[in-house]
């Protein structure tokens, strides 16, 4: 069999927000099929078989088919490559652990030619995946071998580096659900929750509420263990101790056995438990001064280590680390009881690892049987072979039938037991994060019962911890997963029916303007308008990037990142956004949603060839982006001067602002209202509930229901625009949308009569109002 020649990839775009194709991000490729357009999948021999037989999971696609097995129903009656291609990709990434739902394929003008787009989190993540899926599909064609199992490796790779922690996923997901809007803002945890002066900020689990001081104060555990005893949480006794010799003598005032830990140690470093001796307290001291600037030496409390983690004050979720025992046969050694009873059960597969970033997959120990040595590297086999040292055991023991070992103390073996708190506990927890002072802390708790009291169990709080990790409580190894990411996320925004009047949606009011021609008059003026209303207004467009009235640069500005840019600004109430046809095809709009989209125009199919716009009519699919995104309590502002533009009113999830130069216009647009409502009634369209801003004799009437209002001064207000560059159909956009954000009428056309883009910051007159 002749070889086809590669799929050649022509043009590879990320657009990080919402576009043509969808609201979310997506990779867009461009594909020549070349020669592979004359054969579709059912036309080379064995590919389908093979394609089938690499990726079986291609089964659960439905396709355009609607069903299970609809894709590969489609693969065997004949569909072309560009199309199985993005199946793939997606296939690979389901595999590698980002599940990915979405793709679409389209042809162009030109024969062979394709677009295809994927949904993918991450660029890079979605170029590993493109990468790794146009190998296979050429293999597949080809007949040549290739190993499926490396290529999600791959694409794995590229998400275990790329993508975020589970803490902070959690968090961002819950946002999402809640549709509060999120922007990473480094490589790492970093991330803005809202927008603007709405924003939160979030840092794996601290917060923009969580102090440096507080921090401080929970990494120095002779500090935070001072501050909460004053407050009545019980915690164990404990001295600093400057030498081993002092370590033992805190040893015996306080009572065997003992714990020696770092004071500012996390993670378990340097910590050991259970000493009774005085080489063992030595020991552990000199291993444990290194992690730490201050040892600690304090009572060893009985029980179990449990989690809780409070969050604004309240215990949202508990997990117990069980210790691990094994019991005796009276044949077997405790090296062979612990391969038999802990190494062999299946739900230390899904585990928590000591760094709890991912669920651990090692068995209990290693190798048993080697000697044990306080300086060994794993403190994990060095604990156990402690443990069993103080029990007069060795790995080679043989306990008698029925006798209980224990093996481990504290393990990741992690047991929800969230319902199981103790109120006394719960709010012992919780002084103990507020005294600290963080908003969000795990709190140690060492307990034998957790439904009872701590003091009538000697129980205590232990530690309390900055930034705890969520993993334990998303994934335990034995009971319910609890939602903690929406209980931060409920905790940053609360919900209106937990604080009335609190916006819960993290966002500002966001303004995007598209079209081709005056769109930037149109937002230098509503600016103004709304600077004078008292708004702290951000604009991004084509003369640059404003803030108020000061111009803080002067690069053209009408795209996605000069829009972000705006968004992560914290002082910004109000954000208005020009895009252009060209930056929604390469970019994607730099919000999810907005309050007011507004289209000038369909304009500039002349400019946009290389992204197969070849005609006015095909504006549409470009513009209704910006409508698309308009929220449901937000409006669509709409030129209902020109016919296409007013088509567009019944996408809007919110309500319709029409602004018009002429009568015949609002005519128009009223039979189209009509036949709406019409069409309504057969459940086909929406209530349009169309407001209207229109020019009669000389004033401006604003039409809303029954309801008319009146900016007088039509023409002096014309001719004052004309002196600055602007057109009719301009300033009564600005009207519309100033209006659709509840700015007075009369201070709109005062508004208009003092605006003057010449102002500090800008050159002494505008360039081009675009």
């Amino acid at each position: 069999m002749t070889a086809f020649k590669d799929i050649a990839l022509l043009r590879v775009n990320y657009l990080r927000g919402p576009s043509i194709w969808t609201y979310r991000e997506v990779l867009e490729v461009w594909l020549d099929l070349g020669e592979l357009e004359a054969y579709p999948s059912n036309k080379i021999a064995g590919f389908a078989q093979r394609l089938k037989a690499w990726l079986p999971g291609l089964v659960e696609h439905h396709c355009g088919v609607g069903e299970r097995g609809g894709f590969v129903m489609r693969l065997d009656e004949g569909t072309w490559s560009g199309h199985i291609l993005e199946h793939i990709i997606i296939e690979l990434l389901n595999l590698a652990g980002m599940p990915t739902a979405f793709g679409q394929t389209r042809s162009t003008s030109q024969t062979g030619i394709y677009r295809m787009v994927f949904r993918a989190k991450d660029e890079q993540v979605a170029r590993a995946a493109l990468r790794e899926g146009h190998r296979l599909i050429m293999a597949a064609i080809n007949d040549r071998p290739f190993e499926v199992a490396k290529a999600v490796a791959a694409v794995r790779e590229v998400i275990e580096e790329r993508y975020l922690g589970p803490s902070t996923a959690a968090i961002v997901d819950a946002a999402f659900e809640r549709r509060i809007p999120a922007i990473r803002l480094n490589d790492g945890n970093l991330v803005q929750l809202g927008y603007g002066s709405a924003q939160k900020r979030i840092w794996t689990t601290e917060t923009a509420n969580t102090s440096a001081i507080a921090e401080g104060i929970a990494n120095d555990k002779d500090i935070t263990k001072s501050l909460i005893q004053i407050c009545g949480v019980p915690v164990p006794e404990w001295q600093v101790a400057e030498s081993p010799a002092e370590a033992w003598e805190a040893a015996q005032d306080i009572g065997l056995p003992v714990v020696v830990k770092p004071s500012d140690a996390s993670r378990n470093r340097g910590v050991f438990v259970n000493l009774s001796t005085q080489a063992e307290v030595e020991a552990a001291w000199s291993a444990a001064e290194p992690h730490g600037y201050e040892v600690m030496v304090e009572r060893m409390v009985p029980g179990n280590e449990h989690r809780l983690l409070v969050v604004g004050g309240q215990v949202v979720a508990a997990a117990r680390s069980e210790s691990l025992k094994v019991t005796g046969d009276g044949q077997s050694s405790i090296a062979q009881l612990v391969d038999k009873q802990l190494n062999s059960d299946p739900r230390r597969k899904a585990l928590v690892s000591a760094d709890g970033s991912q669920p651990a997959s090692q068995p209990v120990a290693d190798d048993l049987s080697t000697t044990f040595r306080l300086q060994q590297v794993n403190v994990q086999q060095a604990d156990i072979l402690h443990e069993l040292k103080v029990q007069d055991l060795s790995p080679e023991s043989v306990p008698a039938s029925g006798k209980l070992v224990l093996i481990q103390r504290s393990s990741t073996l992690v047991v929800d037991c969230t319902d199981d708190v103790h109120p006394e506990t719960a709010e012992a927890a919780a002084l103990a994060a507020k005294v600290v002072g963080l908003d969000i802390a795990g709190v140690d708790v060492m307990a034998q019962d957790i439904t009872q009291p701590l003091a009538q169990q000697g129980g205590a709080i232990i530690e309390v911890n900055a930034g705890p990790g969520l993993l334990m409580h998303l994934k335990p190894a034995v009971g319910s997963p609890q939602p903690v990411g929406q209980a931060i996320v409920e905790y940053l925004f609360p919900s209106p029916a937990v604080q009335e009047g609190v916006d819960a949606s993290g966002r500002i009011p966001i303004i995007g303007i598209a079209g081709r021609h005056g769109t930037t008059g149109i937002a230098r003026l509503v600016a103004w308008l709304l600077h004078l209303s008292g708004k702290r207004t951000g604009v991004a467009c084509r003369q640059g990037i404003f803030l108020d009235k000061r111009c803080v640069d002067r690069r053209q500005s009408d795209h996605w990142e000069a829009g972000n840019r705006l968004l992560m600004n914290q002082q910004i109430e109000v954000a208005v956004i020009e895009n252009s046809p060209l930056s929604i095809l390469k970019e994607g709009l730099s919000y999810d949603r907005c309050h007011i989209g507004v289209v000038a125009d369909m304009a500039g199919h002349e400019e946009l060839a290389d992204f197969d716009i070849q005609n006015k009519d095909q504006m549409t699919r470009v513009l209704r982006t910006q409508v698309d995104v308009v929220l449901a309590s937000g409006m669509a502002v709409l030129n209902a001067d020109d016919a296409q533009v007013a088509d567009l009113a019944h996408l809007s999830d919110g309500s319709v602002v029409f602004y018009a130069t002429d009568a015949e216009a609002l005519a128009r647009c009223q039979a189209q209202q009509a036949h709406a409502k019409t069409e309504q009634g057969k459940g086909d369209a929406q209530d349009l509930n169309a407001r209207w801003v229109l020019p009669k004799g000389d004033a401006i009437e604003l039409w809303s229901d029954s309801e008319v209002a009146h900016i007088e001064g039509w023409q002096a207000l014309s001719q004052h625009a004309a002196t600055l560059g602007l057109q009719p159909t301009q300033v009564l956009a600005s009207v519309a949308i100033a209006w659709a954000m509840d700015t007075a009428p009369e201070l709109i056309g005062a508004g208009i009569r003092t605006f003057d883009p010449r102002l500090p910051g800008v050159a002494s007159q505008t360039k081009s109002w675009g």
